[in-house]
């Protein structure tokens, strides 16, 4: 495996096109084609108590980001099965997208490297990307906190909580 590729903010976004849980492709240039913003965001496992904190907050805010015209993307490497009860569960109100073969994360560069208690070993680093109705990356975060990102990004982008 190569180094990961590390994004910047007003670069162009890699064109996606992805399933989500439910079989309906979500399509990168589909949604610049509406005009709308993307906000992609990966976390590193469905159910957990940190992605379940950062997908409730974003779930709480969706009113918000549509009327600005903003959709929310979830990434992670769980199945069908387990996004499914992660939404049922937590009655989330945005798409969780499938990358059970990690193409997304290379694509994005949230497959890295990380450390725990000494240990070295791949996973995904909880990493949000917000992508122009261009294309181009207005905002990007790797390493993010779960508690309070949602807020953190609302204000960084200027969105009223």
């Amino acid at each position: 495996m190569t180094d990961a590729v590390s994004h910047e903010v007003g670069a162009l976004a890699p064109l996606f096109k992805s399933v989500d849980s439910t079989g309906k492709t979500h399509e990168l240039e589909s949604y610049m084609n509406e005009g709308k913003s993307v906000i992609l965001y990966f976390y590193p496992r469905d159910s957990t108590p940190g992605c379940t904190t950062q997908a409730c907050d974003f779930r709480d805010n969706m009113a918000l980001f549509q009327s600005s015209n903003t959709v929310v993307l979830g990434v992670s490497k769980d199945s069908e099965r387990s996004h499914g009860k992660f939404i049922d569960k937590q009655t989330l109100n945005f798409p969780l997208l499938m990358d059970t073969e990690g193409e997304l994360h290379e694509l994005f560069g949230t497959w890295r490297m990380k450390k725990n208690y000494g240990r070295e070993y791949m996973g995904c680093a909880r990493s949000t990307f917000v992508i122009n109705p261009d294309g181009s990356f207005r905002w990007l975060r790797y390493n993010v906190k779960a508690k309070g990102h949602v807020g953190m990004l609302m204000r960084e982008l200027g969105m009223s909580e």
